[in-house]
């Protein structure tokens, strides 16, 4: 199975207090977010992570990703210093500013900030994002076929790519996509 998920933060006390998590310490925050990841996702599925891993000592989130099941992709956030260091990159499949994959027959553009427009968005491929912790929610809808799989939104759990094939058919088309003509 493919994984879509964002913004975890591991390690970060601070993004507790900022997004108004439900967890009074960063231990039972990422020991939820981890259960929650291992419930749904197996070691041989796929993860795309848009960004924003671990804010924390390459040590910490090495100790984080050997916990964590699936095969891990990750987008290069805002937070993801740690993410870089030689202890933590091998433990990713691979780490990029963005990927382009195709699932199904469905192309799907992945970074960690919105973009208004994205590559290939006239021709219906899908945008899906970070960073914005639940703050994009309104626009997102309104405007196509992109979605904010950050944490704070998912009840703290990766989406399937069938979850987000639901929520995209109840989506308009992307508001340059020439097929609205």
């Amino acid at each position: 199975m493919i994984f879509f998920t964002a913004d975890t933060h591991f390690g970060h006390k601070n993004i507790i207090k900022y997004c108004k998590r439900p967890f009074g310490s960063v231990k039972e925050m990422d020991e939820t977010m981890i259960e929650r990841w291992n419930a749904v996702v197996k070691p041989g599925d796929l993860v795309y992570h848009a960004g924003d891993f671990a804010l924390a000592s390459a040590q910490y989130t090495a100790s984080v990703i050997n916990k964590l099941n699936g095969q891990i992709y990750l987008c290069r956030g805002s937070h993801d210093k740690s993410a870089m260091h030689p202890v933590c990159r091998s433990l990713f499949v691979t780490i990029k500013e963005s990927f382009k994959i195709k699932v199904d027959d469905q192309t799907i553009f992945i970074a960690h900030h919105c973009h208004k427009i994205w590559p290939k968005s006239h021709y219906g491929v899908w945008h899906l994002f970070g960073h914005s912790h639940g703050g994009m929610d309104t626009y997102a809808a309104s405007e196509g076929k992109l979605l904010d799989v950050g944490v704070d939104n998912n009840l703290f759990t990766p989406l399937t790519f069938e979850q987000i094939s639901d929520i995209m058919d109840r989506r308009p088309k992307n508001f340059n996509d020439l097929t609205r003509r």
